[in-house]
Protein backbone atom coordinates (compact mmCIF):
# COMPACT_ATOMS: atom_id res chain seq x y z
CA UNK A 1 0.00 0.00 0.00
CA UNK A 2 1.37 3.61 -0.84
CA UNK A 3 1.74 5.96 1.57
CA UNK A 4 -0.34 8.91 0.26
CA UNK A 5 0.72 11.14 2.72
CA UNK A 6 4.45 11.36 1.29
CA UNK A 7 3.14 11.53 -2.36
CA UNK A 8 0.06 14.10 -2.13
CA UNK A 9 0.44 16.85 -0.51
CA UNK A 10 -3.08 18.11 -0.23
CA UNK A 11 -4.01 14.43 1.25
CA UNK A 12 -1.09 14.01 3.46
CA UNK A 13 1.38 15.78 5.27
CA UNK A 14 0.43 19.10 7.71
CA UNK A 15 0.11 22.30 5.13
CA UNK A 16 2.18 25.09 6.43
CA UNK A 17 0.95 28.20 5.73
CA UNK A 18 4.20 30.88 5.68
CA UNK A 19 5.73 34.04 5.29
CA UNK A 20 6.06 37.69 6.76
CA UNK A 21 3.15 39.64 9.03
CA UNK A 22 0.74 40.66 7.06
CA UNK A 23 0.67 38.86 3.95
CA UNK A 24 -2.20 36.69 4.72
CA UNK A 25 -1.02 33.68 6.66
CA UNK A 26 -4.25 33.30 8.80
CA UNK A 27 -7.11 33.89 6.51
CA UNK A 28 -5.52 31.22 3.99
CA UNK A 29 -4.62 28.75 6.62
CA UNK A 30 -8.35 29.34 7.60
CA UNK A 31 -10.19 29.06 4.42
CA UNK A 32 -7.72 26.02 3.15
CA UNK A 33 -8.37 23.93 6.25
CA UNK A 34 -12.47 24.91 5.90
CA UNK A 35 -12.02 23.95 2.10
CA UNK A 36 -10.20 20.84 2.69
CA UNK A 37 -11.94 19.84 6.20
CA UNK A 38 -8.88 19.91 8.36
CA UNK A 39 -8.61 21.10 11.67
CA UNK A 40 -6.92 24.34 11.71
CA UNK A 41 -4.06 26.11 14.04
CA UNK A 42 -2.09 29.39 14.07
CA UNK A 43 1.55 28.66 15.96
CA UNK A 44 1.30 32.56 17.18
CA UNK A 45 -1.44 30.92 19.79
CA UNK A 46 1.86 29.08 20.79
CA UNK A 47 3.52 31.93 21.67
CA UNK A 48 5.13 32.29 25.17
CA UNK A 49 4.03 35.51 26.88
CA UNK A 50 7.36 37.04 26.68
CA UNK A 51 7.62 36.55 22.86
CA UNK A 52 4.27 38.23 22.41
CA UNK A 53 5.51 41.49 25.05
CA UNK A 54 8.61 41.60 22.80
CA UNK A 55 7.15 41.56 19.69
CA UNK A 56 4.33 44.07 20.64
CA UNK A 57 7.47 46.54 22.12
CA UNK A 58 8.75 46.30 18.63
CA UNK A 59 11.42 44.05 19.45
CA UNK A 60 11.85 41.33 16.47
CA UNK A 61 12.62 37.68 17.99
CA UNK A 62 16.32 36.11 18.38
CA UNK A 63 16.59 32.44 17.52
CA UNK A 64 16.70 31.77 20.95
CA UNK A 65 13.61 33.20 21.95
CA UNK A 66 11.97 31.41 19.10
CA UNK A 67 13.38 27.80 19.93
CA UNK A 68 10.77 26.95 22.92
CA UNK A 69 7.83 28.56 20.16
CA UNK A 70 9.40 26.11 17.58
CA UNK A 71 8.76 23.00 19.83
CA UNK A 72 5.64 23.73 21.15
CA UNK A 73 4.38 24.24 17.12
CA UNK A 74 6.27 21.05 16.09
CA UNK A 75 4.31 19.23 19.31
CA UNK A 76 1.17 20.79 18.28
CA UNK A 77 1.58 19.33 14.96
CA UNK A 78 2.42 15.43 16.56
CA UNK A 79 -0.43 15.96 18.81
CA UNK A 80 -2.64 16.40 16.03
CA UNK A 81 -1.61 13.23 13.72
CA UNK A 82 -2.41 10.95 16.52
CA UNK A 83 0.92 8.35 16.30
CA UNK A 84 2.20 9.10 12.84
CA UNK A 85 0.79 6.44 11.32
CA UNK A 86 -1.79 8.06 8.83
CA UNK A 87 -5.28 7.73 11.14
CA UNK A 88 -4.78 10.81 12.59
CA UNK A 89 -5.92 14.38 11.16
CA UNK A 90 -3.43 16.76 9.76
CA UNK A 91 -3.94 19.40 9.93
CA UNK A 92 -3.67 23.16 8.09
CA UNK A 93 -1.68 26.25 9.80
CA UNK A 94 -0.18 29.72 9.61
CA UNK A 95 3.38 29.76 10.82
CA UNK A 96 6.01 32.82 9.85
CA UNK A 97 8.72 29.63 9.19
CA UNK A 98 10.59 32.55 8.12
CA UNK A 99 14.27 31.01 7.87
CA UNK A 100 15.10 27.76 6.84
CA UNK A 101 16.37 26.15 9.98
CA UNK A 102 12.92 27.13 11.20
CA UNK A 103 11.41 25.31 8.52
CA UNK A 104 13.90 22.12 9.01
CA UNK A 105 12.96 22.03 12.66
CA UNK A 106 8.90 22.39 11.75
CA UNK A 107 9.51 19.28 9.14
CA UNK A 108 9.96 17.40 11.75
CA UNK A 109 6.90 16.37 12.44
CA UNK A 110 5.72 12.69 12.25
CA UNK A 111 3.38 13.42 8.86
CA UNK A 112 5.51 15.52 7.81
CA UNK A 113 4.78 19.25 6.88
CA UNK A 114 4.39 20.95 3.00
CA UNK A 115 5.41 24.86 3.04
CA UNK A 116 2.99 26.49 1.40
CA UNK A 117 5.29 30.29 1.04
CA UNK A 118 2.33 33.10 0.82
CA UNK A 119 3.60 36.40 -1.06
CA UNK A 120 3.00 40.26 -1.51
CA UNK A 121 4.72 43.14 -2.78
CA UNK A 122 6.19 45.21 0.30
CA UNK A 123 3.90 47.95 -0.29
CA UNK A 124 0.89 45.89 0.14
CA UNK A 125 2.16 44.41 3.36
CA UNK A 126 2.37 47.72 4.89
CA UNK A 127 -0.64 49.16 3.25
CA UNK A 128 -2.36 45.47 5.61
CA UNK A 129 -0.20 45.75 8.62
CA UNK A 130 -1.14 49.69 8.82
CA UNK A 131 -5.00 48.72 8.63
CA UNK A 132 -4.59 46.06 11.33
CA UNK A 133 -6.10 47.08 14.78
CA UNK A 134 -5.93 44.45 17.71
CA UNK A 135 -2.69 42.61 16.75
CA UNK A 136 1.08 42.32 18.59
CA UNK A 137 2.49 43.16 14.93
CA UNK A 138 3.18 46.58 14.19
CA UNK A 139 4.03 47.84 10.61
CA UNK A 140 7.49 48.62 12.60
CA UNK A 141 8.45 44.69 12.46
CA UNK A 142 7.96 44.36 8.78
CA UNK A 143 11.57 44.90 7.81
CA UNK A 144 12.98 42.67 10.05
CA UNK A 145 10.95 40.12 9.15
CA UNK A 146 11.66 40.77 5.38
CA UNK A 147 15.13 40.65 6.37
CA UNK A 148 14.75 37.44 7.80
CA UNK A 149 12.82 35.85 5.50
CA UNK A 150 14.61 32.87 3.40
CA UNK A 151 13.07 32.14 0.43
CA UNK A 152 12.17 28.27 -0.06
CA UNK A 153 14.98 26.21 -1.25
CA UNK A 154 14.75 23.47 -4.10
CA UNK A 155 15.31 20.84 -1.60
CA UNK A 156 12.36 21.96 0.80
CA UNK A 157 8.98 20.63 0.00
CA UNK A 158 6.97 23.32 -0.63
CA UNK A 159 5.02 25.85 -2.91
CA UNK A 160 5.26 29.86 -3.35
CA UNK A 161 2.11 31.15 -4.01
CA UNK A 162 1.49 35.41 -4.42
CA UNK A 163 -1.69 36.49 -2.13
CA UNK A 164 -3.19 38.58 -5.23
CA UNK A 165 -6.62 38.68 -5.68
CA UNK A 166 -9.94 37.44 -3.87
CA UNK A 167 -9.50 34.97 -0.51
CA UNK A 168 -10.59 32.44 -2.96
CA UNK A 169 -8.33 33.13 -5.84
CA UNK A 170 -5.55 32.96 -3.47
CA UNK A 171 -6.80 28.94 -2.39
CA UNK A 172 -7.46 28.48 -5.55
CA UNK A 173 -3.86 29.10 -6.37
CA UNK A 174 -2.89 27.41 -3.46
CA UNK A 175 -4.43 24.38 -4.47
CA UNK A 176 -3.79 24.07 -8.01
CA UNK A 177 0.15 25.00 -6.90
CA UNK A 178 -0.02 21.84 -4.78
CA UNK A 179 -1.54 19.43 -6.93
CA UNK A 180 0.98 20.42 -9.41
CA UNK A 181 4.29 19.42 -6.90
CA UNK A 182 2.73 15.89 -6.54
CA UNK A 183 5.06 13.33 -8.23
Amino acid sequence: MTDTRSADPIAGPHLCVMGVSGVGKTTIAQGLAERLHRPFGDADDLHPAANIEKMANGHPLTDADRAPWLDAVVAWLDDHDGDGDGDGETTVFACSALRRAYRDRIARARAGVVFVHLTAPTDELRRRLEGRTGHYMKVTMLESQLATLEDLEPDERGVSVETAGSVDDTIDAVEKALREMVP
